[in-house]
């Protein structure tokens, strides 16, 4: 592989968080600090992609690469496949890595870890996931869960991905963790798939992919971070940042 290239897509579309990216987090706009925690992560260029000139200043006024995008895009992966074109029209990255702009105390190292499968060349797109701990979470239609097959302790080959609790019987239940690193071939063949049956009714974009054959692998992780989406998130995520401050 040559070195990824990651792009964190990022508008101000949210309804229950409005202006989600540009919100104040100890000091700094939300998505300066997902930009921070991927470039920390130091395995490629950091790029994010917006519609919002704000965002794009912000971004810039830190040092860093930010493009802008149609406004019209109907998925975060769609805005992904025009930054992409925009940033590296030549194809050197082969390999793309999708950060939320919601994940502003994701731990670097797993965003380095998410690229692993694809030393294995049957993998198409590669993710992460977490085990459940909380008992509430395994019915919580928000919380999506992962089915897999063990390919090694810290491994899966992802199966199905559901907002039901599943698998049934005894066993861990795996949070998915929305990050994902793609080769480059694969993001333009699942941009060129038509939305699929099961992705339609669990409202799950990487069903598309499975639907039609591609192969997903996650790497299980310890940290499960915090996604912001609500007022409550974002204080429980300027709480995490100032206890790292403090330590």
């Amino acid at each position: 592989m040559s070195d990824p290239l990651i792009l964190i897509p990022a508008r101000l579309a949210a309804t229950r968080l409005p202006d989600k990216p540009l919100l104040d987090l100890c000091g700094a706009p939300m998505i300066v600090h997902v930009w921070r925690r991927a470039v920390e992560a130091g395995i490629g260029p950091v790029v994010v992609a917006t519609d919002t000139p704000a965002i794009r200043d912000v971004i810039e006024a830190e040092g860093g690469i930010a493009v802008m995008t149609r406004a019209d895009h109907p998925s975060g992966s769609d805005r992904l496949a025009e930054a992409l074109e925009i940033v590296d029209p030549q194809g050197n990255h082969d390999v793309v890595v999708n950060v939320q702009g919601d994940l502003p105390t994701i731990d670097p190292a797993i965003i380095g870890a998410a690229i692993l499968p694809l030393a294995d060349k049957a993998v198409d797109i590669a993710t992460l996931c977490a085990v459940i701990t909380h008992d509430a979470e395994r019915d919580d239609p928000n919380v999506v869960k992962l089915v897999g097959h063990p390919i090694s302790p810290h491994r899966l080959r992802a199966l199905y991905f559901t907002r039901a609790r599943a698998p049934w019987g005894e066993g861990p239940h795996y949070h998915h963790i929305g990050l994902y690193a793609y080769r480059r071939r694969a993001l333009a063949k699942f941009m060129a798939l038509p939305p699929g049956t099961l992705e339609v009714r669990e409202k799950l974009e990487q069903l598309r992919a499975l639907e039609a054959g591609m192969r997903i692998d996650a790497i299980i992780v310890d940290d499960l971070p915090l996604g912001v989406d609500t007022p409550a998130d974002l204080e429980r995520a300027r709480s995490v940042l100032s206890a790292r401050r403090l330590n």
